[in-house]
């Protein structure tokens, strides 16, 4: 892997991954309303080498939890969910990963939002939380295309690096 430590070679993968991205939104759900924040994260993923499938759920602990259970189960090392972490009644997808978690990666949760409130500072209200289910890396961004294009990035500069972890890998 090309180790520049800026620009977008050093965000490509090396070997092809499987990501899913979960849009969380009741409202997208029931076709009430376009889903743009998914679909954005899978361009995304997939402009970086990563191969990636986008679901729709509503909010809800349960709809969260077995989302990202099946993605995992099928053999997805990258689960991005887009939606519910803002501080609203429904908002409840940190509380669906967490339980999930092995542990948390705090800094890359961390990062998103300090990226997001330079631009916005809304982005500090999000509660989306990272960290390790079995051997993939989970990460909860806001529902707007802003929160994906921002936090898009910060998860693909350590993604690849975290998995080699997982697998084995030195530092």
């Amino acid at each position: 892997m090309d180790h520049e430590p800026h620009g977008r070679a050093a965000n490509i993968v090396t070997r092809p991954y499987s990501a899913s991205v979960i849009t969380v939104s009741d409202r997208a759900s029931a076709g009430q309303r376009e889903d743009r924040s998914g679909p954005l994260a899978a361009e995304l993923l997939r402009d970086a080498g990563w191969t990636a499938d986008v679901r729709v759920v509503p909010d809800g602990i349960d709809t969260v939890s077995d989302s990202i259970r099946s993605a995992i189960d099928a053999g997805s090392r990258l689960v991005v969910t887009t939606g519910g972490t803002g501080v609203a009644p429904r908002d409840v997808t940190p509380q669906a990963t967490a339980p999930l978690l092995r542990f948390e990666l705090p800094g890359i949760a961390e990062q998103i939002r300090r990226v997001g409130a330079e631009k916005l500072p809304a982005a500090l209200l999000s509660r989306g939380l990272a960290g390790v289910v079995g051997t993939a890396l989970v990460v909860n961004l806001a529902g707007s295309t802003g929160a994906v294009r921002d936090g898009v990035p910060v998860i693909l500069s350590v993604a690849e690096h975290v998995l080699s972890q997982l697998d084995g890998g030195d530092h």
